[in-house]
């Protein structure tokens, strides 16, 4: 095993992996919601890894990925896996792992610096936000505290947008507002920090019109594709990545609930021009993920 990651010797980045259990066997998530996102991926072999496990998985098929969990303490009542513990797990797996972290807007400014020490001590390259699951607008002042640190230390910060398979079939959706995951929500924060590097997670369905208008029209505004086999994507968003967003657009697959190996399956089955494919796969997020230079 190398100490390092090679990004010459990669054939992708995933820059979308969760890490569902601590060490200690802790969830992510309440086990409804975790079992109501199982049942709406028909997840049904659907198993916890641990983050050696993800790492052998991404060495074995020549990968990267970017790996996170999700703080929603304040919206669910649940503690979240500590973020030191999926950074020290990813530093452990360098040439395959890639620390993101998470920390709950509702924390505010002590939420600001702990996200400081995080990237400053435990070398975390960027943050993952899911308003839908914190209960927060990202264009709400709450979060901004934890944006200007964000953008001042240059990381990239991800937003899930659109449906989510958490909750989905639980009474009342187990309190998830769908609204709070609209892009145009995202836009605001693009103008308020135009420097913040945003990653807007999934197909937005049922907003993916509006993710496509925020990405043309920010400049550090990009999409992943995690969450969705391929096959199912909206067809004007195969054409905006296979034109005016193919350096903005990411190969992510949502794992565990989505493998990289199903997704990878139906992407090459995707009108996707022979010169595009490279940047989705794997340069786009090289760059945005400061692997290489500009």
């Amino acid at each position: 095993m190398t100490t390092s990651l090679d990004i010459h010797e990669l054939v992708a980045i995933d820059v979308h992996t969760h890490a569902e259990v601590s060490a200690e066997g802790h969830p992510s998530l309440p086990h409804d919601l975790l079992a109501a996102s199982e049942k709406y991926f028909k997840a049904h072999d659907h198993r916890q890894p641990t983050i050696p496990e993800m790492a052998a998985y991404y060495r074995e098929r020549r990968m990267a990925a970017v790996v996170f969990t999700v703080d929603a303490e304040h919206a669910t009542g649940h503690p979240p896996i500590g973020n030191e513990e999926v950074a020290q797990g990813c530093a452990e797996h360098p040439d395959t792992l890639i620390p993101f972290a998470s920390v709950d807007p509702w924390r505010g400014r002590a939420g600001a610096r702990t996200a400081r020490r995080l990237v400053e001590e435990h070398g975390v390259r960027g943050f993952k936000f899911h308003p839908s699951l914190q209960g927060f607008a990202p264009n709400d002042r709450v979060a901004y505290p934890l944006y200007e640190v964000i953008e001042e230390l240059g990381v990239p910060a991800l937003f899930h947008t659109g449906q989510t398979g958490i909750g989905a079939g639980v009474a009342g959706g187990g309190g998830i507002r769908l609204k709070y995951a609209n892009p145009m929500l995202v836009d605001d924060v693009a103008v308020d920090f135009p420097e913040l590097r945003i990653i807007l997670a999934h197909p937005s369905f049922p907003w993916q019109d509006e993710a496509l208008a925020v990405a043309t029209h920010k400049p550090h505004v990009h999409i992943d594709l995690s969450g969705w086999s391929p096959k199912y994507f909206p067809p004007q968003l195969v054409r905006y990545a296979n034109s005016l967003l193919q350096d903005k657009v990411l190969f992510g697959s949502d794992y565990p609930v989505i493998t990289p190996d199903r997704w990878l399956a139906d992407f090459a089955e995707l009108d996707i021009k022979p010169e595009v494919r490279p940047k989705i796969l794997k340069d786009n997020a090289a760059r945005l993920l400061g692997l290489v230079k500009d």
